[in-house]
C-alpha cells in the first residue's frame, strides 16, 4: 500500500497516548483470542457436544444483554480509565482461575460455564469504558481512522492469537493459552495508567439521576435517532443470524471438515487475515461518505461467505470463505462503530457504544446457542442455511432504510429527527 494511502492510520498512531492505547489493546486482544480458542476446545474435549460448546460461548457473550446498558451508563458517569483498569484486571483473574482449575484436573463443564459468565460480565463493562476514551486520544478529524485502527488491532489479534494458540494447544494443551490471557490483560491494565487524558474525556458527565433513568435515556436516544436506531437493529439481526458460526467453530471443524485443533487455529487465523486486510483498507479511506452503505452491504457479503463455508467439506473453500467472512465482518464492525462515534453526542457516547457492545457480544451468543442446539439434532448445514435465508429478508429491509440512515448518520445534524 503506498505511503500516501497510510496517512489516516499514521495520524491515528502519531501521539504517545495513541501508541500506548492501541499497543495495550493489541496485547489484550491477542490474549483474548488465545483464551477463546482454548476454551472452545476445552469445552469440546469435556463434552464432545456442539450444544455445550455453544452454551459456553453463550455464557461468555450473553451477559452483555443485561449488563451492557448499565455498563454504558456507568461509563458515562465515572472515571473511564479507572473503570477499564479494574474490569480488565477482573478478566485477568478469571482467566487465571480457568487455567488453574484446568491444570489441576478440577475443571468441569458447569464450573467453566460459571467462570465464562463472570468473564463476560467484566468484558461488558470494559468495552464501553475503553472505547469512549478514543476521542480523548486523537483529534475529532482523526476519529474515523482511530476507530478503524482499533478494529485493526482486534483483527491483528484475531490473526496472531489463534496462530499462537493452535500449536500450543496441540503440543501442551489448553492451559498455557488460557494463562497467556491473564498475563495479557494484566499488562494492558498497567499500560492504561501511562495515559494522559483530559478530565472532560475521562468522564462523560456528573451523575444527574438514577442509573436506571440514564439507561432508559440512552435507549430512548437510540430509538429516536433516525440513523442509530435502524443501524443498531440491522447490526443486531446480522450478528444473531451469522456471527454464531465463529463461536462454535470446533464442531464445524470436526463435523464438516473432519479435522482437529490445528485446523481450528488455521480457520480462525483465516478469519483474522481477512479482517486485517479489510481493516487496513477501511482505516485509510479517509472519509465518512459511503460508510452507511458499507455497513449494510458488508453484512450481505458476510452472508455469502457463510454460505461458502458450509457448502462443502472441502477445506480450501472453507479457508477462502473464512477470509472473506473476516474481511466483511471487519468492514461492517468498523463502519458501525465509526458511525456511532461520529453521530453521538459526548454525553451519550458510552451508552451508545455499550449497545454496540451488547450487539457484538450477545448477538453471536444467541446465534451460537441456537446453532449448537439445532446442530446437535440435525447437523450444522441446515440451521446455517435457514439463518442465511432469514438474513436475506433483513438485508432487503436494510436497503430500504439506507437513504434515511445515510442522511442521519453522515449528516449528524439530521440524526435527532426520527425517520
Amino acid at each position: 500500500m503506498p505511503a500516501a494511502r497510510l496517512g489516516g492510520l499514521r495520524r491515528a498512531l502519531s501521539t504517545r497516548n495513541a501508541r500506548i492505547f492501541f499497543g495495550g489493546s493489541l496485547i489484550a486482544w491477542t490474549g483474548l483470542w488465545m483464551h477463546r480458542i482454548a476454551v472452545a476446545w476445552l469445552a469440546w474435549e469435556l463434552t464432545r457436544s456442539a450444544f455445550w460448546v455453544g452454551l459456553v460461548a453463550f455464557c461468555d457473550l450473553a451477559p452483555a444483554v443485561i449488563v451492557s446498558p448499565f455498563a454504558g451508563a456507568v461509563a458515562d458517569r465515572v472515571d473511564r480509565v479507572r473503570l477499564t483498569v479494574v474490569t480488565q484486571l477482573l478478566t485477568a483473574l478469571q482467566s487465571a482461575a480457568v487455567a488453574a482449575l484446568t491444570f489441576s484436573g478440577a475443571m468441569t463443564i458447569g464450573t467453566l460455564l460459571v467462570l465464562e459468565v463472570l468473564g463476560g460480565t467484566a468484558a461488558s463493562f470494559t468495552q464501553p469504558a475503553r472505547q469512549t476514551l478514543m476521542p480523548g486520544i486523537v483529534g475529532r478529524g482523526d476519529l474515523p481512522a482511530a476507530v478503524a485502527c482499533n478494529s485493526l488491532c482486534f483483527a491483528l489479534a484475531r490473526f496472531t492469537g489463534p496462530g499462537l494458540a493452535g500449536p500450543i494447544i496441540a503440543i501442551w494443551g489448553v492451559v498455557p493459552s488460557i494463562a497467556a490471557n491473564a498475563v495479557a490483560y494484566s499488562l494492558a491494565s498497567a499500560s492504561l495508567l501511562l495515559l494522559t487524558i483530559a478530565p472532560s474525556e475521562r468522564r462523560g458527565h456528573a451523575a444527574s439521576g438514577s442509573l436506571w433513568r440514564e439507561v432508559v435515556e440512552g435507549l430512548s436516544y437510540a430509538y429516536r435517532h433516525a440513523g442509530l436506531g435502524p443501524l443498531l437493529l440491522y447490526a443486531a439481526l446480522a450478528a444473531i443470524l451469522m456471527r454464531g458460526l465463529q463461536e462454535i467453530l470446533p464442531p464445524y471443524v470436526e463435523w464438516l471438515f473432519g479435522r482437529g485443533a490445528e485446523s481450528l487455529a488455521i480457520l480462525t487465523t483465516c478469519f483474522g487475515a481477512g479482517a486485517l486486510c479489510a481493516g487496513l483498507w477501511v482505516a485509510n479511506r479517509g472519509t465518512l461518505d459511503g460508510t452507511t452503505r458499507l455497513a449494510v452491504v458488508s453484512a450481505a457479503v458476510q452472508a455469502l461467505a457463510t454460505a461458502g463455508f458450509v457448502a462443502t467439506g472441502w477445506f480450501p473453500l472453507g479457508m477462502a470463505s473464512a477470509v472473506l467472512f473476516g474481511a466483511s465482518a471487519s468492514v461492517h464492525g468498523v463502519c458501525v462503530q465509526t458511525l456511532i462515534q461520529t453521530a453521538t453526542g459526548a454525553e451519550f457516547r458510552g451508552r451508545m457504544l455499550s449497545l454496540w457492545g451488547m450487539i457484538s457480544r450477545a448477538g453471536p451468543a444467541l446465534g451460537a446457542l441456537a446453532l449448537g442446539a439445532a446442530g446437535q439434532a440435525v447437523g450444522l448445514r441446515i440451521p446455517t442455511f435457514v439463518a442465511l435465508g432469514l438474513f436475506a429478508l433483513v438485508f432487503l429491509w436494510g436497503l430500504a432504510k439506507l437513504p434515511r440512515m445515510r442522511m442521519a448518520l453522515e449528516d449528524p445534524d439530521q440524526g435527532q429527527r426520527r425517520g
